[in-house]
């Protein structure tokens, strides 16, 4: 009697997004920082022009703000997901290398090469 496994279903929830989702949502997420860059640039040039109280305290944060979000959104942009498990442990453990010669084939299992000759 032959055993049969259990049928183990594939989950969606275990299923990675794929490229192109992951890719798409870089990219929003990239527009909405370099947006918020452009509000600070926008911020820092009506602070500025308005000669805002606090102007001292206001215009290093403003500028911080110019300064990190470029750098963060390439960053953020650039990231992908981890890499899954068994790719990374295999790099770490050696590989087991079978260490008996190959054997030689037979006279009779060796393929026949047939030619053809004309007669």
């Amino acid at each position: 009697m032959v055993k049969r496994q259990a049928y183990q279903p594939i989950l969606i929830t275990d299923a990675s997004r794929s490229q192109d989702d992951q890719l798409t949502s870089r990219q929003k997420r990239y527009v909405l920082m370099m947006g918020i860059r452009v509000a600070c640039v926008i911020a820092g040039a009506v602070l500025v022009g308005t000669k805002a109280p606090l102007l001292w305290l206001w215009l290093p944060l403003v500028a911080l703000g110019m300064i990190l979000i470029p750098w963060l959104a390439v960053l953020l942009a650039n990231d992908r997901p981890p890499k899954e498990e068994h790719r990374l442990a295999n790099r770490f453990q050696p590989r087991h290398r079978d260490e008996t010669p190959p054997m030689s084939l037979t006279a009779e299992e060796r393929p026949h090469r047939i030619i053809d000759v004309e007669p």
